[in-house]
């Protein structure tokens, strides 16, 4: 595995950044994953020492900012999930492809379980089952990214 940089890292963040702030409309914004927080738990799995809790704080700011919800929201959503992202990341690279997938599908429904909280508290409704779909397709281009490493690369992580 190369060595990684910050610029990478802010790079690849500034990128999702940039597809959450696209002008999702319909279906699409009904099953858009959070890359944002996709491309945290990458860099977290992959540098932890330089992506960590502060680092997906900032960003849920951000997300707050952009999306004109409760303010404090996602950066409290975000380091909550880093947290237990980082807490399991040492035994979480010698896991396979399959299992990491997973436990990233369980990161990505912990972060909806949490918003899904702090919006009833907010006032909002409940959603349908709907609102989880952002996991599935999530975790679907988790495992997208996670092959095409692999076949660029020619070689895995671990």
């Amino acid at each position: 595995m190369r060595p990684v940089g910050l610029k990478q890292i802010y790079f690849s963040l500034l990128v999702a950044f940039m597809l959450y702030l696209l002008p999702w409309a319909g279906f699409g914004l009904l099953v858009r994953p959070d890359f944002v927080l996709l491309v945290l738990l990458f860099w977290m799995l992959r540098a932890p020492h330089l992506c960590n809790v502060g680092t997906a704080w900032t960003m849920g700011l951000l997300a707050d900012l952009a999306s004109g919800s409760l303010f404090g929201q996602y950066a409290l959503t975000y380091a909550i999930t880093a947290f237990v992202a980082l807490s399991y990341q040492r035994r979480l690279v010698l896991f396979n492809d399959w299992q990491q997938a997973g436990y990233v599908f369980v990161l990505l429904v912990l972060t909806q379980i949490t918003l899904l909280i702090l919006k009833l508290f907010g006032g909002s409704g409940l959603p349908g089952w709907s609102y989880f779909l952002p996991s599935i397709t999530g975790v679907l281009l988790w495992q997208v990214v996670v092959y095409s490493r692999v076949r660029v690369t020619g070689q895995k992580d671990h």
